[in-house]
């Protein structure tokens, strides 16, 4: 057997453990937002089926297998049928460039940034194309919504990840978290900045509140994915909680020094090591992810204008300034 045949057998191994750990993933999250959303609530959240409730997902979960999907007449079926799939498929390819660990990564790739964003890009896409091809004024609605704001979060988004990528030197995920192993960059106070502007714009790019105008209940219904049921309506679930942990591991590897501990070097290459830094990296990302949560039933819809207003004129010149001061401050260390 030849070593490029040994290689792709490998790879193709490693994506069946990512695509299951991404419905672990997001079981686990549905059942952790419910339980936090009711102690937030002051109520107990999901008890009844299973110890504290941990079966609720797996059933909810069946039900929506088991439910019809229904096609609206004058729907474009085709890609009615593929928007929720592009939704899901693209945040779990991106997951297999994210650094873990020192080992375990899918594929470390010289321009594994760039990947992740393409990658990443195509969930709005995946709205859009649901919204337009459910002939549902308020799915199109939702899907203009999400256009406009991932345009316009996306601008912040990448000034920050340039920022931290001109730091570093390197657009190779595994190189920028090596390159944070002493102190992370967001002990840098353009570090925080960007990290700051990095994780708010996150949330919106992922359609959290206050952030979920595309969905916006109490004005769209349902926003874009209105029409759907059943498992169509299911993997936009799975995709939100997918680009969720996305967002969570590419801030971790990049601000928050993966998984290296702060001004501690943990030296080699053993299993119990390996784990170590994989809990360590995990601890990050599920850590950002609870204060998503959290954010999510604490803090009220904002209005549309409010939500722009506060890109282009906030976040996008914070952003710019931060990168600005980022290059000056490289350059008088090289004088």
């Amino acid at each position: 057997m030849s070593d490029a045949l040994i290689q792709l057998i490998i790879i193709l191994a490693l994506a069946l453990v990512v695509v299951a750990y991404a419905f672990g993933n997001s079981a686990i999250l549905v059942w952790v937002e419910r339980k936090l959303c009711g102690h937030i609530q002051r109520r107990p959240g999901p008890c009844e089926v299973g110890p504290f409730g941990l079966f609720q997902t797996a059933i909810d979960g069946i039900k929506l297998m088991g439910k019809q999907i229904i096609i609206p007449r004058n729907a474009d079926k085709r890609l009615f049928m593929v928007a929720p799939v592009l939704s899901f498929v693209p945040p779990i390819i991106a997951l297999m460039v994210i650094p873990f660990s020192k080992h375990v990564q899918v594929r470390d790739l010289d321009i594994g940034l760039l990947f992740v964003l393409s990658l990443a890009a195509m969930n709005v896409l995946a709205i859009l194309i649901a919204g337009w091809s459910s002939a549902n004024k308020y799915s199109l609605f939702g899907a203009v919504r999400a256009v406009a704001q991932n345009v316009a979060y996306e601008i912040p988004l990448l000034i920050c990840l340039i920022t931290a990528v001109m730091w570093t030197g390197s657009l190779s995920l595994g190189d920028i978290v090596n390159a944070q192993g002493g102190t992370w960059f967001i002990f840098y106070p353009w570090g925080f900045v960007a990290f700051l502007v990095y994780f708010i714009t996150g949330m919106a790019e992922t359609n959290r509140a206050p952030f979920d105008m595309p969905e916006a209940e109490s004005e769209l219904t349902a926003g874009f994915h209105t029409e759907y049921a059943g498992m169509g309506f299911g993997l936009f679930f799975l995709g939100e909680y997918t680009n969720m942990l996305l967002m969570a591991s590419l801030a971790t590897a990049l601000f928050l020094g993966g998984y290296n501990l702060p001004f501690i070097e943990l030296t080699g290459d053993g299993v119990m090591t390996e784990l170590l830094r994989v809990f360590i990296f995990l601890a990050k990302a599920y850590g950002m992810i609870i204060v998503m949560i959290w954010i999510r039933w604490t803090f009220p819809r904002v209005r549309f204008d409010q939500l722009m207003n506060f890109c282009w004129k906030i976040l996008i010149p914070v952003s710019m300034a931060n990168l600005a001061i980022t290059a000056l401050v490289m350059k008088l260390g090289e004088l």
